[in-house]
């Protein structure tokens, strides 16, 4: 880890609101669709069980090149993209999901989504109640706080927009790192520092009391990258579970990069359509 700067970072990852332009979002051709369906027909032929295939068995000659600038957005730039216009109506559901884990795979490599090894989880009200400890919030209908994922990057797919409410909203996590820096540096050593978070019952031994053995720092310098891993309920209960509760101060800290993070200045908020994928940086974004 490297010493982290003593003034606010200046590059494009640290964008506001009214920073963002329409940039974030690519808008698939007709011969792009093609392109895929002909991929995901290959893919399909290939022999291999559904979601086993590799990126040799998706070729994308011509979008490829395309796919791979973006790419280069999410991880350098501003850290998403929006890919629009897949007709979805024309598909079945294996079809779908053949398309979208073939772009997935020129994008990175797929880890799983949870203890119990699911490569795509869904997104959905499940009747489950975010208050509950161990309860995962995509499983709810709450309103989830600003938080990354534990992947590099985390990729979205809309099956059908939510009849109410289902914004998607993004922050720079290095944006929200100025705020601190120059508002609350005081926060700074504990946010380095870290918490425990809690594993849910998904960790090494499948206990629910079980938390991460080392505590995983907030913010954290690496070859002059800031990176980002917030998940203010993981570290609440966490904490909880290893009778260690957060003090007034680490509350304190935790509650500003929530405040900061939904600020109407500094957050960007999407409604995603039905054909919809969704790219995001975990390492440089809060959702």
């Amino acid at each position: 880890m490297q010493q982290a700067p003593q003034s606010p970072i200046s590059d494009v990852t640290a964008w506001r609101r009214a920073d963002v332009d329409d940039e974030w979002l690519y808008t698939f051709s007709d011969s792009d669709i093609a392109e895929l369906e002909n991929a995901a027909r290959r893919a399909q032929a290939s022999g291999k069980e559904h979601l086993g295939f590799t990126r040799q068995d998706f070729p994308l000659d011509t979008l490829g090149g395309r796919m791979a600038e973006l790419l280069r957005d999410v991880e350098a730039g501003r850290g998403f993209i929006v890919l629009r216009g897949l007709p979805l109506g024309r598909y079945d559901r294996d079809t779908a999901e053949t398309i979208y884990w073939g772009l997935g795979r020129h994008f990175g490599t797929a880890i799983s989504q949870n203890a119990k090894g699911q490569r795509l989880a869904e997104v959905r009200d499940r009747g489950h109640d975010y208050s509950e400890i161990n309860s995962r919030g995509y499983t709810t209908r709450a309103r989830l706080t600003p938080h990354v994922d534990t992947s590099d990057m985390t990729a979205l797919l809309c099956l059908h927009p939510a009849k109410e409410g289902g914004l998607s909203t993004l922050a720079s996590s290095v944006t929200v790192y100025n705020e601190v820096l120059t508002h609350h540096p005081e926060y700074l050593d504990l946010l380095f520092r870290g918490f425990h978070h809690d594993l849910r019952g998904e960790g090494v031994t499948g206990r629910l009391d079980e938390v991460t053995n080392e505590r995983i720092p907030v913010f954290s310098f690496c070859e002059g990258q800031l990176s980002c891993c917030f998940n203010y309920k993981a570290m609440e209960t966490g904490a909880d579970k290893i009778d260690e509760p957060l003090t007034d101060l680490e509350r304190e800290a935790l509650d500003f990069i929530v405040e900061t993070a939904d600020r109407a200045d500094i957050r960007f908020d999407m409604a995603l359509e039905q054909g919809d994928i969704q790219l995001i940086n975990n390492l440089s974004l809060i959702h």
